[in-house]
């Protein structure tokens, strides 16, 4: 159980909190050196949230209740990572400098909380599933579909059959074709993209596996999928340029997932990495 989660649970449920629930969560999110000396009711009387918005709050990012998330909070100080919630992905005319740190902290944060709120046996579920799978297929949109085609190129290399269609009508078409023994996994940041979602229940109706890559929280796609992994991602509210901190969390499950398939099966894995190696040098090298 980690116990350096309960800031970045809060900060994740903000899109999907209750209005009501929304004063207490800025609060924690803005004091949280005070929220951990706080009884509910303090909390309450500061923020303008009621009590029993509090509570519901707790529920909502999945903790068991105010002392519990007060544990987390005080693991996230000990830790010293307390990030600037009021991250702006652009700014105007930025110095070459700090404009390297920003970015490169983004993705090291979105990893680091990544790995707080991911539920490790859905991990380990997700990883048996694909290693017994006869067929694997990957769905995404936009950025999702990078990833998508990223772990394409993965997971064909140790022989895994698998597709990654850019094409929309090809992920569904596909999605029907799946059986029992195929997994389907949509990626999708909001859990929301619609094909993605069609192309998940027809594998489910199809009784293959299905596992969903989105953003922390309650969404549709995390919703009907047999397996749910969440990423977390300092994306700005107000300009998402090209989801860049979503995409490596997103990058880095994947790894996971492969990784963990590829150890499952090491001597063949390294059989095939080099031999696939082997032969790209000579159609590619040895022809330049």
């Amino acid at each position: 159980m980690k116990h350096n989660d309960g800031l970045v649970r809060i900060r994740e449920a903000l899109n999907i909190i209750k209005p009501a629930e929304k004063n207490a969560a800025h609060y924690i999110l803005k004091h949280p050196e005070e929220v951990v000396r706080l009884s509910v009711k303090e909390l309450s009387e500061r923020s303008g949230s009621s009590q029993a918005a509090i509570i519901r709050l707790c529920k909502s990012i999945g903790v068991t209740g105010y002392q519990d998330l007060k544990v987390r909070i005080a693991g996230d100080l000990q830790t010293n990572e307390l990030y600037n919630y009021n991250y702006k992905e652009i700014s105007p005319d930025e110095k070459i400098n700090p404009l390297i740190e920003k970015v490169s902290q983004k993705n090291i944060q979105s990893i680091t909380e990544t790995l707080k709120i991911l539920n490790y046996e859905n991990v380990e579920r997700a990883i048996n599933a694909i290693n017994k799978s006869k067929r694997i297929d990957f769905y995404g949109a936009a950025a999702s579909q990078i990833i998508a085609l990223d772990a394409q190129q993965k997971f064909l290399r140790i022989n895994k059959h698998c597709t990654a269609y850019e094409d929309s009508h090809l992920q569904i078409t596909s999605s029907v074709t799946l059986t029992e023994e195929d997994v389907a996994i949509g990626i999708s940041y909001s859990g929301e993209t619609s094909h993605v979602l069609s192309a998940i229940q027809n594998a489910k109706d199809a009784n293959a596996t299905t596992i969903s890559i989105t953003r922390y929280g309650k969404n549709p796609l995390a919703n009907i999928a047999d397996i749910a992994l969440h990423v977390s991602a300092t994306e700005s509210d107000t300009i998402r340029s090209a989801a860049t901190a979503s995409r490596i969390a997103q990058l880095n499950i994947i790894d996971i997932l492969f990784t963990g398939v590829a150890s499952r099966n090491y001597e063949s894995t390294i059989q095939y990495l080099n031999k696939t190696r082997e032969t790209l040098q000579k159609e590619f090298r040895d022809k330049g």
